[in-house]
């Protein structure tokens, strides 16, 4: 489930651009031999600021076996090329548990509390600064870096660092080539693609269950193509070869933008 929300984050963030004002972005996840989840995205972005919303939901036979549910929401500041988390929270709610965390930063970017609950019983920590955590992010804004990014060269290579409240760990972008990807039932979208992987270096933190327990063998593919009417990179497909619970595939159904 956590691969899952993973991959949901992916289908949000890659039609960023300057003079974009929102995006929502609608696809559908297959996980193994399910229909597993219908999810929506939105985000408004200005050049001073950003803030991103992400909806996460099983559905059909997969909601009967495994109810899930989880929010992310992150708000930030833009300085230049930098992006800026400013605030990180996040929820969830299967048959069981519920959670909800929250990341508190400092002007500067700098994560200072970690707000966690388990079934309503609530933790606050205080994160002590620490030159490891510093210029880190969370995993929405990383994304989002990467989405300007490419907008800008066409390149997925990039490595960058994030801080989940407890440990620290680097996501590794990485250029694949191109690819013919065909239009199906699921989605509309054809034509040659940029390829990309994502990797995730746990940066010897063994035993965790750190971010969707996804370690450097097995990385996540995703397929970029340019939207025709907009112009605007989007990622149409994104694949996870390994899960416990079979292969992962998620389909861009829809892209709506605003400028």
């Amino acid at each position: 489930m956590k691969k899952f929300c993973l991959v949901s984050l992916f289908l949000l963030l890659f039609s960023f651009q300057a003079q974009a004002a929102a995006v929502q972005h609608n696809f559908t996840v297959f996980l193994g031999p399910f229909n597993a989840g219908k999810t929506r995205f939105s985000y408004f972005l200005t050049p001073q600021d950003y803030s991103v919303r992400s909806i996460v939901k099983t559905a059909g036979i997969f909601d009967t076996l495994y109810p899930f549910r989880a929010e992310y929401a992150t708000t930030g500041k833009i300085d230049g090329k930098d992006m800026e988390t400013s605030s990180y929270k996040y929820k969830s709610q299967s048959r069981f548990t519920s959670r909800r965390k929250e990341l508190v930063y400092d002007e500067h970017g700098n994560p200072v509390f970690r707000i966690s609950a388990k079934n309503n019983k609530v933790k606050k920590v205080e994160i002590q600064p620490s030159p490891d955590n510093k210029d880190t992010t969370d995993l929405q804004t990383v994304i989002a870096e990467l989405a300007l990014q490419y907008n800008k060269t066409k390149s997925c290579n990039a490595r960058m660092q994030v801080f989940d409240g407890k440990r620290r760990f680097d996501t590794i972008f990485k250029d694949e080539g191109t690819e013919e990807i065909s239009a199906n039932e699921y989605s509309p979208y054809a034509g040659t693609a940029h390829k990309c992987s994502m990797y995730i270096d746990k940066l010897l933190n063994d035993g965790d269950d750190l971010l969707w327990e996804l370690t450097s063998e097995k990385p996540i593919i995703f397929w970029i193509l340019e939207d025709k009417e907009s112009k605007l990179p989007f990622i149409a497909r994104v694949e996870v070869e390994d899960t416990p619970l079979g292969r992962l595939l998620a389909y861009t159904q829809t892209i709506q933008t605003e400028k």
